[in-house]
């Protein structure tokens, strides 16, 4: 008997560095002799979205082991783990007509309007990993 087991990856959560301010726990008397709170400057990191490229590879690794030790002790033992692809994509193009005319008082022409252009890229991640696994 074999059981598959689907693992989702994530993307990565991006932030910043925010500065805030952290109550020390400790009082000072203010200047019209009322008691002021003394606080801190503390460094932290601030999630403000995800990833749009890249995995978070540490969770999915983590998600995995899960994935496996759930299998094992359901009685089971991996047998392949197979990875699902999944990608994005983009591209542009803009014709510019070039029309030409011929000058009244030339053998020449009058050449007007504007250059073509194109552009296309793709890329591709892990979207989900596949555990195959088998009964003891």
């Amino acid at each position: 008997m074999e059981k598959i087991a689907l693992v989702k990856s994530y993307f990565l959560p991006i932030g910043k560095e925010v500065t805030v301010k952290v109550p020390t726990g400790e009082t000072k008397s203010g200047f019209f002799g009322g008691e002021k709170e003394i606080y801190r400057k503390e460094t932290k990191w601030e999630q403000t979205g995800f990833s749009d490229s890249i995995i978070d590879s540490e969770r999915l690794a983590e998600d995995l082991q899960a994935s496996i030790d759930k299998l094992n002790a359901d009685g089971f033992i991996v047998h392949s783990i197979v990875p699902l692809i999944s990608g994005d994509y983009s591209y542009k193009y803009q014709a510019q007509g070039i029309s030409s005319s011929k000058r009244v008082l030339s053998e020449t022409e009058s050449v007007s309007g504007g250059a073509s252009y194109g552009y296309g890229y793709g890329y591709s991640y892990t979207d989900s990993l596949l555990v195959i696994a088998k009964k003891i």
